[in-house]
């Protein structure tokens, strides 16, 4: 006779698929408000920003105008930083989508990289009414700073972007020898992203599109 120990293992019955539904449909509907919920964080935040000009704002200001409350928020977001992190990755994200729309609109290879650069330069600077870019201009100098990993993370779609065209341009010729496109592809996006940004002596002329257009392209393509 066996002992115990030798006895084969209890196997539970499988679990009804009418509770495995059941349990599906409740998670689900749980998931959907979570992502509601966060989505009113995030717009209110856009409109805080949008507003003040400037991501010197705080915590309570954003949950004041979603309308919910603070211990809802803190259980989406950790503070502050967490939630700009998700406002320039959801503006990074959405920007990748117009470069890829603005690059299809271009047949020659070197005029699709051309015509990217010049793309995010123009939505990442201040506007031509002289109105700041805040998560551009603020958050992400301070981010790339103090948190450079969380900041390739959150450029990662444009990089992709990037990388893609320049590698297009392998078969053309027209890159050095040895290039990686996606190394190139993470120093343009940054030299673009940071090129934008007001600087410069008093009374010097901001930089343009097509300067940084030209730097990047003798930096990569060869004549």
């Amino acid at each position: 006779m066996a002992s115990m120990s030798e006895q084969p293992p209890h196997t539970p019955a499988e679990e009804p698929a009418w509770k495995r539904r059941a349990v599906e449909r409740s998670t689900q509907a749980a998931k959907r408000r979570a992502e509601e919920r966060v989505d009113r964080f995030l717009d209110a935040a856009r409109a805080v920003v949008a507003e003040k000009g400037t991501t010197d704002f705080t915590v309570q200001e954003v949950v004041d105008r979603s309308r919910q409350s603070l211990r809802s928020f803190y259980q989406h977001f950790d503070g502050k930083h967490e939630l700009l992190l998700a406002l320039f990755e959801d503006a990074m994200a959405t920007t990748a989508v117009r470069l890829r729309t603005a690059a299809a609109g271009q047949h020659d290879p070197r005029e699709r990289l051309r015509c990217v650069v010049r793309e995010l330069f123009e939505s990442v600077r201040p506007s031509p009414a002289g109105a700041r870019r805040p998560l551009f201009a603020d958050f992400a100098p301070r981010l790339l700073v103090s948190h450079p990993r969380a900041t390739g993370a959150a450029v990662a779609p444009v990089v992709a972007v990037f990388a893609a065209l320049t590698a297009e341009l392998e078969p053309t010729g027209l890159l050095r020898t040895g290039v990686d496109p996606r190394r190139v592809a993470e120093l343009t996006v940054r030299t673009v992203l940071f090129a934008a940004q007001p600087g410069g002596r008093d009374g010097e002329a901001p930089l343009t599109a097509d300067e940084v257009w030209d730097f990047c392209a003798h930096g990569l393509l060869r004549g």
